[in-house]
């Protein structure tokens, strides 16, 4: 038997995956208290992501709703994400943008990071796991989990001997994406990664996608995973990762011990329940198995942004040709892992190849830049003649004769007129404009406004379903006006 460790993925990638990053402060503020007293190893919090969407899209200042969060999770280690070549943007930021990005999360408390690069640039990886020493933050290098001929067990393992290697690195984090993993292949894998992780903890997190994760977290602790990633239930499974509650249930009857305050749970699930429906996100979700999602291995956030795109081409009927053509895809591109930006780099690829009737015949520039290895060497080879089509693209020798530039600190400084360093990080991501909104906007809210009544739930069903400009609907109790 044995001791399991959570961490929370409530305010990351349980709303990451749910609510496509628009968890506001004020929304999880009222119970972050709660949850810091619950007993998690690590509160996952935050990412680049959440910066770009809270300014862009909720016109709220990231950095001061990061402090109240952290302000009121004193006891628990705050955790941030990193893709450990870029921020933000899908192509690749200059390294002193990066390790500023690290030095700046924990100068505003987070004290803990997993790094990740899906083609696994180790440099990239362990030189940002150096900067979060300087501030003694733990680190967590990330396996992200890939099906392919070329994602072998010894694949994988030969990662986490690098890794552990590393005086840096304190745990080694096994992330499945898209949720493929079962009892089998744990099995195989596992023993491998433990035996190279140098007595370093073994964490791991899977998006339930298929519905197996719950079940693959029971046998991963059989094998030695110690520290399981989970979210309160309202936040938990479909895209998202097992819920804390069964998670920890399941645990006890296999007879293993956890640090956890069950008491807690409800307060916090019935909060995240009431804000999520009030605001209109997706809560208490849950995922039927699918065999075809083994081999486009989607993750799940990305399944809206595909039908979205085809809704606007009036190509809803082509949704199963864009998945079998993800799949085509990232066997030409030498089967790169999906995750960001990977994930977004062969899904748009496969949109435009059904969408405009010609695979390849129009090419993203970031599709010419991975080609290229400008973001580090490709698992296995692209496939020639998709390397010859990607070359030929219009744009393909303007981008391949303008790499991603690498300016020092001096020089961005410079380029962005400030010597804030949060600012700058601000400039360097997000358009000006949308700064100026965000300020506009005044100061974070600390709570959000619990909304409901059968009224207010009648006229959320009728802004989903309405497609006039405007919709007027009057009763003798009830005055509605829509507007697009």
């Amino acid at each position: 038997m044995a001791h399991v460790e959570f961490l929370d993925e409530t305010m990351r990638d349980g709303q990451q995956s749910l609510w496509g990053l628009r968890m506001r402060a004020g929304m999880a503020l009222p119970v972050a208290p709660l949850l810091d007293q619950t007993g998690f190893s690590t509160i996952d919090l935050t990412g680049g992501g959440m910066l770009d969407v809270l300014t862009r899209y909720c016109q709220e200042n990231y950095w001061e709703g990061l402090d109240l969060l952290v302000e009121a999770m004193p006891e628990t280690p705050l955790r941030a994400g990193l893709r450990a070549n870029a921020n933000v943007t899908f192509s690749v930021s200059p390294r002193a943008l990066m390790d500023l990005w690290v030095r700046r999360l924990c100068a505003h408390g987070i004290r803990s990071f997993w790094i990740y690069d899906v083609l696994f640039g180790m440099d990239n990886m362990l030189r940002l796991a150096k900067v979060a020493k300087e501030s003694d933050a733990k680190v967590a290098g990330a396996i992200m989990f890939a099906l392919s001929p070329v994602h072998t067990n010894d694949y994988f393992a030969d990662k986490v001997r690098q890794l552990a290697s590393s005086p840096d690195i304190d745990s080694i984090l096994l992330y499945d994406t898209a949720g493929v993993l079962e009892k089998e292949r744990l099995e195989g894998l596992l023993p491998k990664l433990v035996a190279q992780a140098k007595g370093k903890p073994i964490e791991f997190h899977a998006n339930n996608l298929l519905g197996l994760s719950g079940k693959a977290y029971c046998d991963a602790v059989d094998l030695g995973v110690s520290v399981l990633h989970t979210a309160s239930k309202p936040m938990a499974n479909g895209p998202s990762v097992p819920s804390t509650e069964i998670t920890a249930r399941n645990m006890e009857l296999k007879g293993h011990t956890h640090s956890l305050d069950k008491s807690l749970f409800q307060p916090v699930a019935d909060h995240f329940r009431a804000v999520g429906k009030s605001a209109g996100f997706l809560v208490d979700q849950f995922a039927e198995y699918d065999a075809f999602s083994e081999e486009h291995q989607i993750p799940g956030g990305m399944m809206g942004t595909f039908k979205a795109q085809l809704a606007q081409h009036n190509m809803m009927d082509r949704l199963s040709d864009v998945l079998d053509e993800v799949a085509a895809v990232r066997r030409d591109l030498g089967y790169p892992g999906m995750a960001t930006p990977f994930s977004q780099l062969v899904g748009i690829q496969a949109v435009l190849n059904i969408v405009t009737g010609e695979r390849y015949g129009t090419v993203p520039d970031e599709v010419v830049q991975y080609a290229a290895g400008f973001y580090g060497e490709t698992v296995a080879p692209v496939d020639p003649d998709v390397m010859d089509r990607i070359m030929n693209a219009p744009r393909a020798k303007e981008v391949l004769d303008n790499p991603p530039p690498d300016p020092d600190l001096d020089e961005l400084k410079k380029q962005y007129g400030t010597e804030d360093l949060d600012e700058l990080i601000y400039r360097a991501t997000v358009p000006q404009a949308d700064i100026d909104k965000m300020r506009a906007a005044g100061p974070v809210r600390r709570d959000y406004p619990l909304l409901s009544s059968p009224e207010l739930e009648q006229a959320r069903k009728l802004m989903r379903i309405a497609k006039s400009p405007v919709v007027e609907v009057k009763t003798a109790g009830l005055d509605i006006s829509l507007r697009r």
